[in-house]
Formats: C-alpha cells, sequence, structure tokens
C-alpha cells in the first residue's frame, strides 16, 4: 500500500492531529468502542493503532486503578504525541500484522479507525484475536462509506478538482470499508467467529472552514503533498466550495457516521 494512503504522519502532522483532528472527529468515538468492549475495571486492554492514544486514555480510566492498557502503532511520530499525553501507558512501536504479544494476553482488544489501513487487514484481525484472552472482547470501528459522510465527501472532491488523485485519494482511504457487507466478510476470513456490526451516527465539528482545512492538511498525509501555495488555494477554494456544511456562527458540522464490529472469543 502506498504511504500516501496509509495514513502515516510526520511528528509535526502527528502534533496537530492529537491538537485538532481528535476533538473534531476521534474523541467521542473513544467512548462508543470501550462500550462497545465491555472495557472494565482490573483488564487489561490492548489499542491496535493507537495513534496518539485517544481510545488507550479512554480505556485507561476504565480499567482503573489496577488495569493495565499498551498501544501498539507503526508511526514514531504518533506514538511520541501519544507518549507525551500519557506516559503511564505502555506504548509499543511495531506494525499489527507481527504483535509482539503472547497468545491469550490481553482482556479485551480495540483498534479505532485503522484497519483500514493495515497491509495485510487479515494478518492484522488475525494477530488481534490470537493475543486476545478465552471470553476476551474485540471491538473495531471504522468509518462509514464516503458517500454518507457528506463534509469529506465534498472535501475530497474539491481535492480532486484541485490537485488531482494523489490528494484526494488520500482522504478516500479512511472510507474503503464502509460497506458492512465487505467489512464483515474480513472478519470471517480471519476465522473470527459471531462478529457482529452496529452502525453509529457521529457528528464531525471543526470552529471554522479555515480550522477544519489546516487540520486535514497539516495533520494528516496530504501536509507531504500539498505545498504552501497550494494550501493558500486550497483555503481560498473551501471557503466556497464548504460553505454548505458551515453553521451561521462559521463552524462546522456534518455527519460522520461509524461502523462497530464486535466479537468475543470463546
Amino acid at each position: 500500500m502506498d504511504e500516501t494512503i496509509k495514513g502515516q504522519v510526520t511528528r509535526t502532522a502527528a502534533d496537530v492531529y492529537e491538537e485538532f483532528f481528535v476533538p473534531a472527529l476521534f474523541l467521542p468515538w473513544a467512548g462508543h468502542v470501550a462500550t462497545a468492549a465491555a472495557i472494565a475495571p482490573g483488564e487489561s486492554v490492548l489499542d491496535v493503532a493507537c495513534g496518539t492514544g485517544v481510545l488507550a486514555r479512554e480505556a485507561l480510566k476504565r480499567v482503573q486503578p489496577e488495569g493495565l492498557v499498551t498501544g501498539i502503532d507503526r508511526n514514531e511520530g504518533m506514538l511520541a504525541a501519544a507518549k507525551r499525553a500519557s506516559p503511564e501507558i505502555d506504548w509499543e512501536l511495531g506494525v499489527v500484522e507481527a504483535m509482539p504479544f503472547s497468545d491469550n494476553k490481553f482482556d479485551a482488544v480495540v483498534s479505532q479507525f485503522g484497519l483500514m489501513f493495515f497491509d495485510d487487514r487479515i494478518a492484522a484481525l488475525t494477530e488481534m484475536w490470537r493475543v486476545l484472552r478465552p471470553g476476551g472482547r474485540l471491538a473495531v470501528a471504522v468509518w462509514d462509506a464516503l458517500e454518507r459522510t457528506p463534509g469529506y465527501a465534498d472535501m475530497t472532491a474539491l481535492l480532486q478538482r484541485l490537485f488531482g488523485d494523489q490528494a484526494a485519494d488520500a482522504l478516500r482511504a479512511p472510507y474503503v470499508l464502509g460497506d458492512p457487507d465487505a467489512l464483515l466478510s474480513l472478519f470471517e476470513e480471519a476465522a473470527i467467529v459471531g462478529a457482529q456490526i452496529q452502525t453509529l451516527d457521529g457528528v464531525a465539528r471543526f470552529p471554522s472552514i479555515e480550522a477544519w482545512v489546516h487540520t486535514d492538511v497539516k495533520g494528516w498525509t496530504l501536509a507531504d503533498m500539498i505545498n504552501d501555495a497550494q494550501y493558500e488555494i486550497l483555503k481560498r477554494e473551501a471557503q466556497l466550495a464548504l460553505k454548505p456544511h458551515a453553521l451561521a456562527d462559521g463552524s462546522v458540522e456534518f455527519q460522520a457516521p461509524a461502523h462497530i464490529v464486535t466479537a468475543t472469543k470463546a
């Protein structure tokens, strides 16, 4: 998979991701995923593709005072931001397709908006299932389809018009697992028995169109694709193209639904 659609970011972009993307998109889902996994006090939890750690931090709240949380990610910039925010969590650098953990280690394994970026999704799910203990719970969240996320459908169309396929494909990448049947088939291929899917509504919120553009470019792989001159063009064009998603006070809101797949290991 090309680096531009793997969700890999620089350390600077990771800081923007944590400051802007997390509250705009990811923070509310951490509670949904932790609840879907039924995380309880005293448990050991693994957050797969943890990014800057928003889900791991939510898990830590729920396992305290005696539980343990581990986060694993392949991106050093993301992990550096995660460590600064929560040094008490065990942060591991590694690939999900070959995790450095023993069989049956964790009470819950969770992953939020990472599955679409793995090099081998079946191998990654197989690994998640391997390290989960019998009776443990798996919960994996992915974004619904792009056409059901109107703000990013319009942002992607704008990037396509201005800059072509590479930039637009980077923003399409998070939405490639939106079809529920295709998503569940991945779990079946990974021999995960009894997987179930629920689709929940969500809302993306940004302070302004300019803040939204800043977040998407400076906190994502687009940071390496769009130069300063192109960034200025995008900011200008976005004011008109993305105006339908702005509220009267200038802030931005649009629907951003997601699927959560759960399973309990026998």
